[in-house]
């Protein structure tokens, strides 16, 4: 008798998918099982990248300084490389400070300090490329990314996978899938590495 093999990443994410379609939600924690396939910190990085990538992109109209950051992002992260290769490292880490000194704002509450963040995809550009530029290396870090990423508020459920979930839970099967295509295409010697690369 064969043993049975568990199921795959993107199996595992279309049934958390299912359960939002069933119950209209899914707990956060159902995200978990990300930790282990990001144990490679090629796919940290490359994870990084992506979810900054979108986020530089997907935003409603912004001016002032956080319009200015939104098009430098696109311009780093996007127009600058050439098609399938990684952005410049000296302007990625230039661009990163530039995120982080822009919601630097603290407040104190009771139980510490607290980061006030007023344009959430502007956070998620800054912890993409903090995990692209190896600033933060481990699967949790990847995890959490992912949570802060597909995670949303509904006042039915809380902050947990709902709604707009649905849709970012979905892009997100297909990096994992393009990822692991290139990854066995990589070792077959059938292509190179390009986007996202371990290099």
């Amino acid at each position: 008798m064969t043993a049975k093999m568990p199921p795959s990443l993107p199996s595992q994410l279309a049934s958390i998918i299912a359960e939002i379609d069933r119950t209209g939600h899914a707990d956060v924690l159902r995200l978990t099982v990300l930790k282990k396939w990001f144990k490679d910190l090629g796919r940290v990085r490359a994870f990084g990248l992506w979810v900054a990538e979108r986020a530089a992109v997907r935003r409603d109209i912004t001016d002032g300084e956080a319009g200015d950051l939104f098009a430098l992002a696109r311009a780093v992260l996007l127009e600058q490389p050439p098609a399938g290769a990684k952005p410049e490292w000296v302007e990625t880490e230039r661009l990163y400070r530039r995120m982080c000194a822009f919601q630097n704002e603290v407040t104190r509450q009771q139980w510490g300090p607290v980061r006030i963040i007023r344009n959430h995809d502007l956070l998620l550009v800054e912890e993409g490329l903090a995990l692209y530029l190896d600033l933060r290396t481990t699967p949790t870090d990847a995890y959490r990314l992912a949570v802060e990423d597909c995670a949303h508020y509904d006042g039915r459920y809380g902050r947990d996978l709902n709604g707009p979930s649905r849709d970012k839970l979905l892009a997100l099967i297909g990096f994992v899938t393009t990822r692991e295509a290139m990854e066995g295409a990589a070792t077959a010697g059938i292509i190179p590495q390009r986007h996202g690369s371990t290099d």
